[in-house]
C-alpha cells in the first residue's frame, strides 16, 4: 500500500500524544487523592503549569534539555522513553494488524500495560482500576475482533487468573508467606483475556525464566538472599508483549520442540 508509511507516520505521532497522557496517568494513578484529569499538566516539582509548547511528546523534552522551563530541575527520562515506547507500539499494531478494530483493541491493551509496567516498577502495586476493567474489555475485544474466539478467550482469562493463584497458594502453604501478590493473577487474567489460553504457556515461562534472572542478579547485588523483592508484573507484561508481536514464531518454536521440525 502506497500510503503506508504516511499511515504508520500518523500511527507514530497518534502513539506519542497517548504516551504523553499515559505519563499522567503513571504519575497519580497510585495516588487515591489526585486526579487524572484535573489539573492540567504541571511539573511535579515547582507545581508550574505547563504550556502547550512544553507539552509536545519527545520534541518537549529534546528542547528543554531535559529540565524543567521554570525551577530547572531535571525532567524524569520515564516520559520521553514512554511516549517513545507507546508511538513504536501503536505504530507496530498498524503495520501488524492494519487500520482494523484489532489494532485499536490492542492499542488500549498495550496502553495498559505500560502504565502497569511503570506503576509496577515504583509502587510495586498492580492497579485493580486497569486490571478488572481491562479482563472484560479483554472478553468484548474477543467478540468483535478476528485476531481470537470468545472461547479462547473465556479460557484464557479463567485459566490465566487460575494458574497463578494455584501458584500462589501452593508457595503460602509452602513458605507461609505470600510470593505473589493478587495484581498479578488479575493481570495474567487480562493478558489470557486479550491473546488467548494459547499465549499462557509462553508468558508464564518467558516471564518466570527473565524474573528469576534478574532476581537473581537483584539478590547479589543487594545481598538480601530469599527477602529480596522485585514486582513480577513487568516481566509478565513485556512476555505479553512479545507473544502479541511474535506469536507466529513462538508457535513454530513449540512445532520444532514438540515435532523435530517447523
Amino acid at each position: 500500500m502506497e500510503s503506508l508509511p504516511l499511515v504508520l507516520f500518523f500511527a507514530l505521532l497518534l502513539g506519542a500524544i497517548v504516551g504523553s497522557f499515559l505519563n499522567v496517568v503513571i504519575l497519580r494513578l497510585p495516588s487515591e487523592d489526585e486526579s487524572i484529569v484535573f489539573p492540567a499538566s504541571h511539573c511535579p516539582r515547582c507545581q508550574n503549569i505547563l504550556s502547550w509548547y512544553e507539552n509536545i511528546p519527545v520534541i518537549s523534552f529534546l528542547a528543554l534539555r531535559g529540565r524543567c522551563r521554570h525551577c530547572h530541575e531535571r525532567i524524569s527520562l520515564q516520559y520521553p522513553v514512554v511516549e517513545i515506547c507507546m508511538a513504536l507500539l501503536s505504530a507496530a499494531l498498524v503495520h501488524r494488524f492494519g487500520l482494523s478494530i484489532t489494532s485499536a483493541g490492542y492499542s488500549i491493551f498495550c496502553a495498559a500495560l505500560l502504565v502497569i509496567i511503570w506503576i509496577d516498577i515504583e509502587h510495586q502495586i498492580i492497579p485493580d482500576v486497569i486490571s478488572l476493567p481491562g479482563i472484560l474489555l479483554g472478553f468484548i475485544f474477543s467478540l468483535v475482533s478476528p485476531a481470537l474466539t470468545w472461547q479462547d478467550s473465556l479460557i484464557g482469562l479463567f485459566l490465566g487468573g487460575g494458574v497463578l493463584y494455584a501458584i500462589a497458594l501452593l508457595y503460602y502453604l509452602w513458605k507461609k508467606q505470600e510470593g505473589m501478590g493478587g495484581g498479578d493473577i488479575k493481570l495474567l487474567a487480562m493478558i489470557g483475556a486479550f491473546l488467548g489460553w494459547q499465549a499462557l504457556p509462553f508468558v508464564i515461562f518467558a516471564s518466570s525464566l527473565l524474573g528469576a534472572t534478574i532476581g537473581i542478579i537483584a539478590m547479589i547485588q543487594q545481598g538480601k538472599g530469599g527477602k529480596t523483592r522485585i514486582p513480577f508484573g513487568p516481566f509478565l507484561s513485556l512476555a505479553a508483549l512479545a507473544y502479541l508481536f511474535f506469536a507466529e514464531q513462538v508457535n513454530q518454536l513449540y512445532q520444532f520442540y514438540l515435532h523435530g521440525s517447523f
